[in-house]
């Protein structure tokens, strides 16, 4: 059997105003931004062209949905972002107002630190030992 997650879906306020952040921000790749209908896109974004699991961006509709921005795991880390150069990523990150609320620690697997994104969802950035 050959199975894999391909999608994450990551509920945010605005399509635009997401895309935005994480193309101008994080250096993200935009993949598909297709119009499903008048209110519903396709938004797929990847931190490069190629990953094999990408993040779907999924635009709130109701108010359930609403309360959910910036808060999908309850408060813990919801997504891990591996780079081969923690230093320059970081620094980057610090340049464009990335808002890092631990900083960076040495742990026995690696360097990792935690950020959130626009809306406050938390992230590691993490460069894992070789």
């Amino acid at each position: 059997m050959n199975r894999k997650i391909v999608h994450l879906a990551l509920v945010v306020n605005d399509y635009d105003e997401a895309i935005k952040f994480y193309i101008e921000k994080l250096d993200f790749i935009l993949i598909e931004d297709s119009t499903l209908s008048a209110t519903k896109r396709w938004v797929v974004i990847s931190p490069q062209k190629n990953s094999s699991c990408t993040i779907l961006l999924a635009k709130a509709v109701n108010e359930e949905q609403k309360s959910r921005i910036g808060n999908q795991t309850g408060g813990r880390v919801f997504l891990f972002l591996e780079t081969d150069n923690f230093q320059r990523d970081y620094e980057r990150f610090r340049e464009n107002g990335i808002n890092f609320i631990r900083e960076p620690s040495k742990e026995s697997y690696g360097i990792v630190a935690v950020f959130e994104d626009l809306y406050g969802n938390l992230w590691d950035l993490i460069q894992y030992n070789n």
